[in-house]
């Protein structure tokens, strides 16, 4: 009897332990989230947790629209832009299941009228951004043409191939027409359709449409931007914008869906259960990192640094993820070896969240947090293991001792000073000034080690060690417009 209530207790104790943890963690992800969303000036932001394959947390933040002051809840829909990418990957992928293509045939035995030097391009080079295409869009993200299909077409055809099929990666829109082209002709359906039919309904994506600013989308979280595009380059002016997007319905493969984070959990369910692709392999598939013909993966940044079919990937030994992301304003990351996925969407062009979803999953898993030295590479690694254990004093003699006795350990000048200014975001600026004063030595010549050292210095307080380092770094580089306007700031 004794050890029936003791096993009973056992069991309680131990739920309630999980639950506490649950809740916990669920509480310190809303006070980071809320504090991003302040120093990002996020206006509003959805997030669903989806753990062991079963939504965990669904929360909503902000306002979805700042005019009428109306907050996000859950029903509130937002466009994802370019993670619309993914969802064409699934319906290739289902095309392939049913037998109609292969993913490494040539386009030439699906589309004919191409030029004769597409002939040889693949399917899998298409969804893999690695074609060679020239790109239908111009240098401000606008439509060639007079936005029709047929304009839009030939002239793209007129221009020269970007680069061999397979020789490198190349973001392009033009291959993910040229998808949506395969998809209405194997399908006998439109492909915004199709992707409706197999994927919306199935994954019973109740609010997810195609669709742009044009449209009547209910509960329309808006779009906002502190971006504007000058001469074809994206700058961050710090005001906040309206923000207005026309996707012609060609264009829709690229980018067009509108959902919600709860809708994309479902679709995440349903594509992990095979619900979506009967096949474990055709997920495998989907998912993995394609290779440029000398092997190489190569992606958007050293984050998103591979790409799969219509999934950019984190490609890293800790915690490698599949990451869609849209419109520097939505992402989502699948996390395959930790049965974890987080989704993000916001509605301000510019916050970028696929650059702070790794922080989020670091509640569940701690070795995760950037202040646990996530992210950083094996040989910061090894540095910042030695330094901790001497409280980041004699860095010089710390990373001359590592290097001594370890003939492969070697650090760049981007890498020692982008760990300094995490060490900053993590409020440490001691140490921070420690990994630069380090850089100094490691690269005097260097105009912005000195840079970046004086600017900690000048944080820490110590003035007089400020302006002498950047007189320093204009010496090195008389161009140097940030050391300038401090100096003669001090005048």
């Amino acid at each position: 009897m004794k050890s029936y209530f003791k096993i009973i207790l056992l069991l309680f104790t131990s739920t309630l332990s999980q639950q506490v943890f649950a809740q916990s963690t669920s509480d310190s992800i809303d006070l980071f989230i809320k504090e991003k969303m302040l120093k990002l000036k996020i206006p509003g932001l959805q997030l669903a947790v989806i753990r062991n394959n079963s939504l965990e947390k669904l929360s909503a933040y902000g306002l979805a629209n700042i005019e009428h002051q109306i907050s996000v809840d859950s029903t509130s829909s937002f466009s994802i832009n370019s993670m619309t990418k993914a969802f064409v990957g699934v319906a290739i992928m289902q095309l392939q299941e049913q037998g109609k293509l292969k993913v490494d045939d040539p386009i030439s035995q699906y589309i004919f009228d191409i030029p004769n030097e597409w002939k040889s391009i693949t399917i899998r080079q298409l969804l893999s951004n690695t074609s060679g295409l020239p790109s239908n869009i111009d240098d401000k993200e606008q439509v060639l043409g007079d936005g029709t299909e047929e304009r839009n077409w030939e002239m793209v055809k007129k221009l020269p191939m970007q680069f061999k099929p397979g020789e490198k990666f190349s973001y392009n829109q033009t291959g993910y027409y040229i998808l949506g082209r395969i998809i209405t002709k194997l399908s006998g359906k439109h492909f915004t359709n199709f992707i409706d039919d197999n994927q919306f309904k199935v994954a019973k994506m109740n609010t997810t449409q195609f669709g742009d600013s044009n449209d009547i989308i209910p509960n329309s979280a808006g779009a906002y931007s502190t971006i504007v595009n000058v001469d074809g380059k994206w700058i961050n002016d710090g005001k906040l914008h309206n923000a207005f997007a026309t996707f012609p319905l060609f264009f829709r493969t690229a980018t067009g869906i509108t959902s919600t984070s709860e809708d994309l959990a479902k679709w995440l369910i349903a594509l992990q259960s095979g619900k979506l692709l009967k096949n474990k392999g055709s997920v495998q598939q989907l998912l993995t990192s394609v290779k440029l013909n000398d092997d190489r993966i190569d992606g958007f940044n050293k984050l998103t640094n591979g790409y799969a079919l219509g999934w950019p990937t984190v490609v890293r030994d800790e915690h490698p993820a599949a990451a869609p992301v849209g419109g520097m304003r939505s992402a989502l990351f699948v996390y395959p070896k930790d049965n974890l996925s987080i989704i993000v969407l916001t509605n301000l062009q510019g916050s970028n969240p696929e650059w702070f979803i790794d922080e989020i999953a670091g509640y569940y898993f701690p070795d995760m947090k950037i202040a646990n030295g996530f992210g950083l590479s094996k040989n910061l690694k090894l540095l910042r293991q030695g330094l901790l254990k001497n409280n980041f004093q004699n860095s010089f003699k710390i990373y001359s001792n590592i290097k001594r006795s370890n003939k492969e350990f070697d650090l760049s000048e981007d890498e020692i000073n982008s760990w300094g200014y995490q060490l900053i975001e993590q409020n440490k600026k001691k140490e921070a000034l420690q990994i630069f004063q380090l850089n100094t030595l490691l690269f005097p010549k260097s105009a912005n080690v000195y840079d970046s050292y004086a600017e900690t210095l000048e944080l820490l307080g110590h003035r007089r060690e400020a302006i002498k380092n950047y007189s320093k770094s204009l010496e090195l580089d008389p161009k140097n417009h940030n050391a300038r306007q401090f100096l003669e700031s001090k005048r």
